[in-house]
């Protein structure tokens, strides 16, 4: 039986202390994609790959108090967020393994690997943490090298940098507090 497509797609705009947010939620609210304005158009192209026909209207999303939540301090905010993730089925098992790293604590690439079972997969592992279109939500920053240090992130490292501190988390290279 196929899979019923959304038919639109609200787009919120949201600002926050390291630029504006996107989030893009269908009508029941459940996150689709989320992004920052500077790759809006790699986000777009994303969604009509995806949800071919989807409509996307700008507007005001559901999203806005836990956002407010989060960048208040409330870290742990985004648990209770309904989300789907349009990927493989390794993919998605990678993105709800990242939903059991608790704010304020890292896992490494080999150390994901190995929580899903597939200690050799790291290669795989990293390529699906960087595909995760719901950035945050699945908390793809909490994800660091195995050495402790910052490793890439779509939103860019500087925001990972942000997300690790206000979070409270160790890595290698984190400015005091």
């Amino acid at each position: 039986m196929p899979v019923m497509q959304p038919e639109a797609f609200t787009l919120d705009r949201i600002e926050t202390p390291i630029g504006t947010a996107l989030t893009v939620t269908d009508a029941a609210g459940v996150l689709r994609a989320f992004n920052w304005t500077d790759y809006e158009p790699a986000m777009r192209k994303w969604i009509a790959r995806r949800y071919p026909g989807a409509a996307i209207v700008e507007g005001q999303g559901p999203l806005r108090p836990v956002f407010a939540r989060y960048f208040a301090g409330e870290a742990g905010a985004f648990a209770a967020v309904a989300w789907e993730g349009a990927g493989t089925a390794f993919q998605k098992t990678v993105w709800e393994t990242l939903c059991t790293i608790p704010a304020g604590e890292t896992l490494s690439y080999a150390q994901l690997a190995e929580r899903i079972g597939r200690p050799t997969a790291v290669r795989a592992v990293g390529l699906a943490n960087g595909s995760n279109p719901v950035a945050l939500i699945v908390p793809c920053h909490r994800v660091i090298g195995s050495d402790g240090s910052l490793t890439g992130y779509g939103g860019g490292l500087h925001r990972k940098r942000w997300l690790l501190e206000h979070e409270g988390a160790a890595f290698k290279g984190r400015l005091a507090a």
